[in-house]
């Protein structure tokens, strides 16, 4: 019986970003090669709730977005949704998708495509979701997920979910904003564009969804309590292990851990639920 700490994917095949080196690759990347499994920024507490708002059942059809080394999925396949789809750019990360296992009758796939471009049916889901992957796009790009977000879902039952990286509070200053967005990007590698409550419950109006449901947790993705909880005692050793024994890896997770710390008031993680909105079906 595999439990929310046994959440490993079968492992012929690489992780992202195998080869590179980790004073380069990006922080979520450097994360996954030392074997943290969970990269979510409110952790599994705020995953357990999307998918909790989400109600997914045996009638629905799901897809998740970016859905990268699959930590969420046994959650929603122990849900035993009719279908299944994994959707996401990385060939390693799709190949280890299709690798999964439905303890039930679910119909599994995985689509290897752009979150903004997933080349699947129009209406051919009632749930989509996406997690710790719109915070990492500009503007432009979060707004044309979300609507493939809305593209693909049945206007009748369909619900969508997103769980990212939050700014807070809704009026901070727009010079500490861009400090903060400069820190993640320097600490992670990539990109970084989390918006305030208010901004990711517009980006979802905007995109012809009603929000129904909003929840925040505290951004505590390094932090011991939240690693172990994430991870399981276990695995959180055996991360901390490897990192101790990779001088390069260790000055990376200690940035990338005193970066959040250092704008933990202002640096947070949200989830939201929304449905289509009657007059955009």
């Amino acid at each position: 019986m595999r439990t929310d700490h046994d959440q490993s994917l079968p492992g012929n095949t690489t992780a992202p970003g195998a080869g590179t080196d980790a004073s380069r690759m990006p922080g979520h990347w450097l994360l996954a090669r030392l074997g943290k499994r969970v990269l979510r920024p409110g952790g599994l507490e705020l995953t357990r709730w999307m998918l909790d708002a989400l109600a997914v059942g045996p009638d629905d059809r799901v897809v998740e977005l970016a859905a990268g080394l699959g930590a969420t999925a046994p959650l929603t396949l122990a849900r035993t949704p009719a279908a299944y789809v994994a959707v996401d750019r990385e060939p390693a990360a799709v190949a280890r998708l299709g690798s999964l296992v439905a303890p039930g009758p679910t119909e599994i796939r995985a689509v290897r495509a752009d979150a903004a471009r997933t080349g699947l049916p129009d209406a051919s889901a009632t749930v989509v979701y996406g997690e710790a992957m719109l915070s990492m796009q500009p503007l432009p790009a979060k707004r044309r997920i979300v609507r493939e977000a809305r593209r693909l879902l049945d206007g009748s039952s369909g619900r969508y979910a997103i769980h990212e990286l939050c700014l807070r509070p809704d009026d901070i200053p727009p010079a500490l904003a861009e400090r903060i967005t400069a820190d993640l990007h320097e600490a992670l590698h990539m990109g970084a564009r989390p918006l305030t409550a208010t901004g990711w419950s517009g980006l979802l109006t905007e995109g012809g969804f009603t929000v129904t449901a909003l929840r925040t947790a505290p951004m505590a993705l390094l932090e011991p309590r939240r690693f172990i909880a994430d991870e399981g005692p276990a695995r959180a050793i055996g991360v901390a292990g490897r990192a101790l024994r990779d001088p390069s890896a260790r000055r990376r997770v200690m940035h990338l851990r005193a970066v959040f710390h250092r704008h933990r008031d202002h640096l947070g993680a949200i989830s939201l639920l929304a449905v289509p909105t009657a007059s955009a079906q």
